[in-house]
């Protein structure tokens, strides 16, 4: 392989967020969704050029990013868009504040996903709106939409549905089945779309492929935001950007709400990152595929030979989202927590008996989270 992932990493003393909450002493932190790996040699090439330049002053995006951006998404996910689709945004949580917020008034209601990142609930809990949870299925070791069940959740209020695809926690790639016919129910009660497919580049399934949501029909690119980044696929959300796209220009507008003004445009830096990653970045994204299959592997067989733990199928991500019900433990990740490794509470993606583990890391460390696993849960 040309990249080595294997490669320590110190993350100490870099201001981290994931290394800084606990005792590095005391704690192996595998919890917030960074990777330990190092950016692509490309990302950082482009970075340190720019700060060689030695000028750092207001910024506009790039003319080409747009059109970049279009060209990856034929190439990658075979979705044809105009470039003028394109809203660039700081971040995609800002891009789940702001669909939420303009896409709904006051008294509608929203429908998300459960269990989900704890943004989707929060970006409706800030804008004072109802919500209704869409409680996923585990069918065939996948977290699937219940879609048999939908339409009872719908009233004349609800006017949004938010997706998640890859799922986060969950990991399940939606197939084209699944995506037209939760597009269709959202056509058949008008229901506007917002789609967070930040970790489409992290497909780790050999048999699947990402596909785009508004990518299915027009009629269902009309009523939908996609909002994408590279800043967790290329690991370097710390400098990143992320954009929406939408066909509608109603929805174009909604996304641009406060840009410029409340919400600050993406850094000088941001650019440079995200322009690189386009142009060079494939083939560290290609072996970083690689290196998470084995570490997804490693996991899957792990938690196979404890029986009070279980695992679905891993499909994207880096992200494991373990069953930990069969513990008889309240509270799972604190008790791996006092054992030396922290996880993310499953109570913050909405079931408390999960633990989500960020396995985006060198193998040595991920073999060390999984002996502390083996030691506490069997």
């Amino acid at each position: 392989m040309a990249f080595n992932f294997d490669t320590p990493t110190n993350r100490l003393d870099t201001d981290s967020l994931r290394w800084d909450t606990f005792d590095h002493q005391k704690v192996l932190p595998l919890w917030v969704a960074d990777m330990d790996f190092q950016s692509p040699p490309c990302v950082i090439e482009a970075l340190t050029k720019r700060v060689q330049d030695g000028v750092y002053g207001y910024t506009h995006a790039p003319l080409e990013l747009n059109r970049l951006i279009a060209k990856y998404l034929l190439e990658h996910y075979h979705w044809q868009i105009d470039p003028d689709w394109i809203v660039i945004l700081p971040s995609v949580v800002s891009g789940l504040y702001t669909a939420v917020q303009q896409l709904t008034q006051q008294d509608e209601k929203v429908l998300l996903p459960n269990p989900i990142y704890h943004h989707f609930k929060l970006a409706c809990t800030s804008a004072n709106r109802q919500f209704e949870q869409m409680q996923l299925q585990l069918e065939n070791e996948r977290w699937v939409l219940p879609n048999d069940s939908l339409a009872n959740l719908v009233t004349h209020k609800t006017k949004l549905a938010l997706l998640c695809n890859p799922q986060n926690p969950g990991s399940t790639v939606f197939t084209e089945l699944e995506l037209r016919a939760f597009g269709d129910f959202c056509i058949e009660h008008d229901l506007w779309i917002c789609s967070d497919e930040i970790h489409a580049g992290l497909v780790l399934d050999e048999y699947k492929s990402h596909i785009p949501i508004a990518s299915l029909s027009k009629e269902i690119s009309l009523r939908t935001v996609t909002l994408m980044s590279f800043n967790k696929t290329f690991n370097f959300p710390g400098t990143g950007l992320a954009w929406a796209v939408a066909e509608n220009p109603k929805l174009r507008t909604a996304m641009q709400f406060s840009l410029n003004e409340t919400i600050a445009p993406p850094s000088l830096f941001a650019y440079t990152a995200s322009l690189a990653t386009l142009k060079d970045g494939e083939p560290w994204r290609q072996e970083l595929i690689q290196y998470l299959r084995v570490n997804r592997d490693l996991i899957k067989n792990t938690i196979a030979d404890i029986d009070k733990l279980s695992i679905g199928k891993m499909e994207a991500s880096y992200l494991a989202w373990i069953d930990c019900s069969h513990l008889n433990y309240q509270n799972p990740h604190q008790l791996l927590l006092e054992a030396g490794l922290a996880t993310s509470p499953g109570s913050q993606f909405g079931l408390a008996n999960f633990i989500r583990l960020n396995f985006g890391t060198q193998r040595a460390r991920l073999n060390q989270a999984l002996e502390i696993i083996r030691k506490t849960c069997y």
